[in-house]
């Protein structure tokens, strides 16, 4: 025969499964032969927003080929170790000769608490420790009460309660419940007319997923009158918040706004497993309860362990890199490459690796150096402002998302670290959260207010946008940037909505965002004086 044993030592059930028993055929497929899992961020995730680590709100779309041998007739088919977030009403079956009859996800995981309720009613035997002599007895019982509020048993002597009597105790079980596995099991009921073997692919989405973008920019040259060379890093990090690993897969990852009008989490309803709850009276008896008033409740079973931490990513290297590396850092081996996915993009890794339960993975997908880009200065001079002092230009990183500028690939959403080089090394000079920047788009990357440029803006005679009439005059506007650096500065100037303003009589006048702008270099050292006329459009 058999055994199953629960091993209660220090009050902490163990478990010593054997396969399980059961009355109806069933075949268990192979582990996966194949697999490959496909990830998903958050699609309510906003710009600027991390991932939940602890809570993560992505999901994956998993697909795993195995082997099967079916008899001929109906059979069960029990697919072990599918991820515990999956969503079993999105899973299909192909490859199979019958097809598929019906679909079932096991509700409970084998534990201490689901094999003691499975077999309430039935026989188990009860094995003591005598702590004197070493010797073990053992004797038949039948289970009495469930696990959630201390384990009864009936034994020759009546019914006692497991933990106390003082010495070790262990409980052996014939049979497993039906049912139950020590890991979530999705099982289908199909027909062949003629057994065989078949290989088979499973598919699923599964919640529980996430994954994030960061960009890591070095400055080549920021002082080569104000252009730059701009070695680019992006990583993938990949969060799995399942209890399965993800051995030898193809790992992808996908970006761009999804639109999901399913409730992923409320349909994944992962299997459970508990833990037994052993409490016994210290003194008397549960007929006659204490004789010591006021002894106080039995202390709570301990809490469970904590969930294992994700605050170390891995970091993936490897051995093929079919670019030249960054001037500035070490090579990177693996990266992922871009395809294209209807509208969105599909980060496909190129070496199959593991994934790993409640871990955080990070992949390369994004390496680029010497992209062109420059400094760039802002201030607004909007006819509606009051003027005033000098104010503090904004500093932008800029550049364009195509080839001629070194790089033309999308770019997902995600933060960018920013790094400039000093005579002590490379230093932080900002941070900033990137939006989905698709090929073709300009990339401006904000770095702050600037100490060393300054706008002043003046208004003569321009009326408010809201106080306009029919057939007013223009105003006249100027402004006068100051630049303190020792090397020239671009500089780009709002001059008000394009919706409520119109503009003549200005150099470097063009549309951007919706603003009117004006562009204009300043020398080293120097201040340049921007002038230009604005009327107010009437309202309609």
């Amino acid at each position: 025969m058999r055994l199953v044993a629960i091993l209660l030592t220090f009050g902490l059930p163990a478990i010593l499964a054997a396969p399980p028993a059961s009355a109806r055929e069933a075949v268990d497929a192979s582990a996966p032969v194949d697999l490959s899992v496909t990830v998903y961020r958050d699609p309510n995730r906003q710009i600027g927003a991390e991932m939940d680590r602890r809570w993560p709100r992505g999901f994956a779309m998993i697909s795993e080929t195995r082997d099967v041998v079916l008899p001929a007739g109906e059979s069960t088919i029990r697919f072990e170790g599918v991820a515990e977030g999956m969503v079993a009403v999105s899973a299909i079956v192909t490859g199979l000769p019958g097809g598929t009859i019906e679909k079932n996800r096991n509700a409970d995981l084998l534990s201490p608490a689901a094999l003691v309720d499975g077999t309430l009613g039935n026989r188990v035997t009860v094995t003591r420790t005598n702590p004197g002599t070493g010797q073990k007895q053992a004797e038949s019982a039948i289970v009495r009460s469930r696990a959630d509020g201390g384990l009864v048993l009936q034994t020759s002597n009546g019914f006692e309660a497991v933990r106390c009597s003082g010495s070790p105790e262990g409980l052996a079980f014939d049979r497993i419940p039906a049912g139950l596995s020590a890991k979530p099991v999705f099982s289908i009921n199909t027909r062949a007319e003629t057994g065989g073997s078949y290989r088979v692919t499973l598919t699923y989405l599964a919640w529980g997923f996430d994954w994030q973008a960061h960009y890591v920019a070095t400055l080549a040259d920021p002082q080569r009158k104000g252009a730059d060379a701009i070695n680019l890093v992006s990583w993938l990090t990949i969060l799995n918040d399942n209890d399965q690993t993800f051995a030898d897969t193809q790992l992808m990852a996908v970006a761009g706004t999804l639109q999901i009008t399913s409730d992923l989490q409320a349909l994944a309803d992962p299997p459970s497993g508990g833990p037994l709850r052993l409490v016994c009276y210290p003194i008397g008896s549960t007929a006659t309860g204490s004789p010591v008033p006021d002894y106080g409740p039995y202390p709570p079973p301990p809490p469970p362990p904590a969930p294992m931490m994700m605050d170390e990513a891995i970091i993936v290297t490897g051995s093929r890199m079919q670019r030249k590396a960054v001037e500035t850092a070490a090579p990177i081996a693996v990266v992922a490459a871009e395809e294209q996915l209807g509208d969105l993009k599909l980060y496909r890794v190129p070496e199959r690796m593991a994934v790993a339960a409640k871990g955080l993975k990070q992949i390369a997908f994004l390496q680029r150096d010497k992209v062109a880009g420059h400094f760039l200065y802002t201030a607004s001079c909007s006819p509606g402002d009051e003027g005033g002092g000098p104010l503090a230009a904004g500093m932008l990183l800029a550049t364009r998302n195509d080839e001629k500028h070194g790089l033309g690939v999308a770019l997902p959403m995600g933060g960018i670290t920013i790094f400039e080089p000093s005579s002590a090394g490379d230093l932080l000079v900002g941070e900033e959260n990137l939006r989905d920047f698709a090929v073709g788009q300009d990339v401006e990357i904000s770095l702050g207010d600037s100490s060393q440029v300054f706008a002043v803006c003046d208004r003569k005679g321009a009326a408010r946008s809201n106080d306009a009439k029919p057939g007013d005059i223009y105003g006249k506007m100027q402004a006068v940037i100051t630049n303190a650096n020792n090397h020239p500065v671009r500089i780009r100037l709002r001059a008000g909505w394009a919706v409520d303003w119109e503009i003549r009589k200005a150099r470097g006048h063009k549309l951007k965002d919706g603003y009117h702008v004006l562009e204009a270099s300043v020398p080293a050292g120097s201040t340049r004086k921007l002038t230009w006329e604005a009327r107010p459009i009437a309202p309609k």
